[in-house]
């Protein structure tokens, strides 16, 4: 999904002259903590609520404000991710989107971008997660797809990412059954690092225990 086919929250924007005690009111109205300023369609900045309430007087135009305006923003053309990465990486609350002219063509809220990556994850279907560990030069996608479809299971979505501290490879999986014992099994079969998996009958297996345990327990 590109960011123009996101459906954009009708936030106000905001106008060099408008003032600043207003700006704090549209915020605050909107649930948001950011709202974008324009002059004459164009898309000038991002302006913060935590600036408009360091500002000395509540009557200054956000214009005297130029100067904190963040300029963050992303093309109607890039993939929504791009907006969940900038949001993520500045603390947004309202990411901007505009065309190739620089003009504001609409805002996308945090919240709602975060309703999308669930969706664009599968989160909300079932099935289990298994997060292996690995030198990066051990990575091999087709071996890891072959393992899991041995137990007639498939990837629904796989991602990558690399250990600060240990310089190891993550491999998350997210698969298209509950439950993945069956599957952990035969990746420590073939010597991979599972390092978590959460599945079904993890949470049926600690239902199980508590129930023998109580049951032990009111046999002494």
């Amino acid at each position: 999904m590109l960011t123009r086919e996101l459906p954009s929250q009708t936030l106000p924007y905001l106008r060099l002259h408008d003032k600043v005690y207003q700006a704090v009111q549209l915020m605050a109205d909107h649930h948001v903590t950011h709202l974008p300023v324009t002059d004459e369609g164009k898309y000038i900045g991002l302006l913060g609520e935590d600036d408009l309430l360091q500002a000395m007087d509540d009557d200054a135009p956000v214009l005297l404000l130029q100067p904190h305006f963040g300029n963050v923003s992303v093309k109607e053309g890039e993939h929504f991710l791009k907006a969940v990465q900038v949001a993520a990486e500045n603390a947004l609350s309202v990411v901007p989107v505009v065309n190739e002219e620089g003009e504001l063509t609409g805002t996308v809220v945090y919240n709602d971008l975060l309703k999308h990556a669930s969706a664009f994850m599968s989160l909300k279907e079932p099935g289990g997660l298994i997060v292996l560990e690995m030198d990066g030069n051990q990575y091999s996608f087709n071996e890891i797809s072959k393992l899991v479809e041995m137990n007639e299971a498939q990837i629904t979505q796989l991602n990558t990412s690399n250990d600060a501290e240990t310089g190891l490879m993550q491999v998350t999986i997210r698969i298209n059954k509950p439950e993945v014992s069956d599957i952990v099994a035969t990746f420590q079969r073939y010597e991979y690092n599972v390092k978590y998996y959460f599945g079904e009958e993890l949470f049926t297996n600690e239902i199980r225990s508590n129930y023998d345990n109580l049951m032990n327990y009111l046999n002494v």
